[in-house]
């Protein structure tokens, strides 16, 4: 009787696909999909280009929803694994950068922990892309010497949003769009500036990209009028009054440089 060999597991890619648009997904991302067997991908990223970018594989979509979760994070794990172990080459291709509120390091572990080799290509993450998009600088001389990227799918801890305040740098908050008024309370609560300005740069990178620019202190309001939904990506700071849409005329921008370089 012939037994046969066991499958050597397949090698799994971890893919950072950026912020959405094609452009910005790396030459290392670009080769990892065209030499894909099974494709398991987000709906954030390049997906609408996959029957392109990975032309012989399998596509999985396991993409989470808000308020719609098909598959849990163990579900996907237990997929990347299932794949891998028939032998395939497997790339899990993810919106942003995989290691940035992305579970990737999840992911990893799942595979390490049966014995399969992972390659990790970081992405263009959108808490530092989609703010460029919309012209909003997160360091500025003068200005902010620093920026924080945090979470908003859950509201901060007491300690935390003290600690964001004593920071004074730039706030990035990724997924923060539905506990924007716990933040914004929490923030004022500890001392933050009430005319700090926000920017609420909604599904950047689309044909319908839009910045909603307001105050700490007006923010809730102007975002209800407005009628905001994620995804979206949050700016709190001064950096914001640097932002260029391309309306601006040419004597407000030379008042606007000289304000700005006058503090630094």
């Amino acid at each position: 009787m012939t037994i046969p060999s066991p499958v050597t597991p397949g090698q799994v890619t971890l893919v950072g696909g950026g912020p959405g648009t094609l452009g910005l997904l790396t030459v290392a991302g670009t080769a990892a999909l065209l030499e894909a067997e099974v494709v398991l991908y987000d709906r954030l990223g390049p997906a609408a280009h996959l029957a392109v970018l990975a032309p012989h594989a399998q596509l999985v979509d396991v993409g989470k929803r808000p308020g719609n979760h098909a598959l849990s994070q163990n579900d996907i794990n237990d997929l990347i694994v299932a794949h891998a172990l028939r032998g395939s080459t497997v790339v899990r291709l993810k919106g942003g950068d995989p290691f940035v509120f992305g579970r990737g390091s999840e992911e990893v572990l799942a595979c390490h922990a049966r014995g399969i080799p992972v390659t990790v290509i970081s992405g263009v993450t959108s808490a530092i892309s989609v703010p460029a998009a919309a012209g909003i600088p997160l360091t500025h001389r003068g200005l902010s010497h620093a920026f924080t990227v945090i979470s908003g799918h859950a509201p901060l801890t007491e300690r935390e949003l003290e600690g964001l305040v004593l920071l004074g740098s730039t706030i990035v908050v990724l997924m923060g769009v539905g506990t924007l008024p716990t933040l914004t309370q929490g923030l004022l609560r500890h001392g933050m500036t009430g005319d700090l300005p926000v920017a609420i740069i909604e599904r950047g990178f689309s044909d319908t990209q839009r910045t909603t620019i307001a105050t700490l202190a007006t923010v809730l309001g102007v975002a209800a009028r407005a009628s905001v939904s994620s995804p979206a990506v949050l700016v709190l700071g001064d950096v914001v009054r640097l932002a260029y849409t391309g309306d601006e005329s040419a004597e407000e921008l030379i008042v606007r440089a000289g304000e700005f370089h006058a503090r630094s």
